[in-house]
C-alpha cells in the first residue's frame, strides 16, 4: 500500500510493525490525534507475509472514535469468504478483495464493497485513474447496469458459481474448515520439528510461516522439489529476518490433504 501510494503521489505516513506484530492501538490514535490532515486509514486484514489476522474491529473502532470523519480502509483480499469481517458496527468505509483467494475462484478481477455514503463522498475528489474511478463505476452501474470497460466474463461467471459454493458451505462452515487445516498442519510439523514464527495465538487460517530446522542436512530447495513431484506446492519465505518457508490452508483443501502433506514429508 505504501509503494501505491507513492507511486500515485498520495501524502502519507507509515506505522510499521514487525510481521509477527498487531499495530497499536495506542499508537494509532496518537497519530491521529496529532496529524489532523489524515483523511483515511488503511490495514491489511490478513498479512500473508506471516500469516497473522489483525485486529480489524479494534482498529475501526479507535479511528471512529478519534476521528470519526477519517474514511477506514480495509484490504481483505486474502480474507474476504474465509474469516468472519462484520460490515454492521459501520467502522469499514471501504474494502477491497479478489475474486479468488477464499472466495475459491478464478484470479481475474477485484472488487471493492463501500459505504455508500463514503462512496458518494469521493465524488468531492478528483479520480486518479481512469479505469479504477469507482464513483463513475458506481454511477453507471446505478445507470445502466454496466461496467465501463469491457468485463472479464469468463471470470464473472466462476466467480457466481464460487459464491454458489460459499452459500451452500457457509462462511463460518468455511473458517472452520480452515481452522481446522491450520491447525492438523501445525501440529504435525511441531511433530515433525518444524516451529512456527508466529506465537500460537497470532496464528491464523490462512498461511503459516514457518522457520527452517536449525540442522545441517535441511535444503529447502530439495525440501520443496521433492513436495512438487509430490502434487504439494508450498512458498517461500518473504520476511527478510528469517529462515522459512509458508504453507497456505485455503482453497478447495480439507484435513485428508494436510495429513497427505505430512506423510509425505515423514
Amino acid at each position: 500500500m505504501q509503494t501505491i501510494a507513492k507511486i500515485h503521489r498520495i501524502k502519507h505516513s507509515v506505522l510499521q510493525y514487525k510481521e509477527n506484530q498487531h499495530p497499536n492501538l495506542n499508537e494509532i490514535a496518537q497519530r491521529l490525534k496529532c496529524d489532523p490532515s489524515i483523511s483515511d486509514v488503511a490495514v491489511v486484514h490478513s498479512e500473508t507475509t506471516s500469516g497473522i489476522i489483525n485486529d480489524i474491529r479494534g482498529i475501526g473502532s479507535i479511528i471512529k472514535e478519534v476521528s470519526p470523519k477519517v474514511n477506514f480502509l480495509v484490504d481483505a483480499m486474502s480474507s474476504f469468504g474465509g474469516v468472519p469481517l462484520s460490515l454492521k458496527d459501520g467502522t469499514i468505509d471501504h474494502f477491497v478483495s479478489s475474486s479468488n483467494k477464499c472466495i475459491q475462484g478464478v484470479p481475474g478481477f477485484s472488487f471493492v464493497i463501500s459505504k455508500k455514503s463514503s462512496l458518494l463522498q469521493s465524488e468531492l475528489s478528483e479520480a486518479r485513474t481512469l479505469s479504477l474511478d469507482l464513483h463513475q463505476q458506481y454511477r453507471d452501474l446505478e445507470k445502466n447496469g454496466q461496467f465501463r470497460f469491457t468485463p472479464p466474463t469468463h471470470t464473472i461467471i466462476a466467480f457466481e458459481q464460487a459464491l454458489k459454493e460459499l452459500e451452500v458451505e457457509t462462511l463460518q462452515g468455511r473458517y472452520n474448515r480452515y481452522r481446522k487445516n491450520a491447525e492438523v498442519l501445525v501440529e504435525g510439523m511441531k511433530q515433525l520439528g518444524f516451529e512456527t514464527y508466529l506465537d500460537s495465538e497470532k496464528l491464523g487460517p490462512i498461511i503459516t510461516t514457518f522457520l527452517n530446522p536449525q540442522h545441517h542436512a535441511f535444503n529447502f530447495k530439495i525440501f520443496y522439489q521433492k513436495l512438487l513431484e509430490r502434487g504439494i506446492a508450498i512458498y517461500p519465505n518473504k520476511i527478510a529476518t528469517i529462515d522459512g518457508f509458508r504453507i497456505g490452508t485455503i482453497g478447495h483443501i480439507f484435513e485428508k490433504d494436510i495429513r497427505y502433506l505430512l506423510e509425505t514429508r515423514k
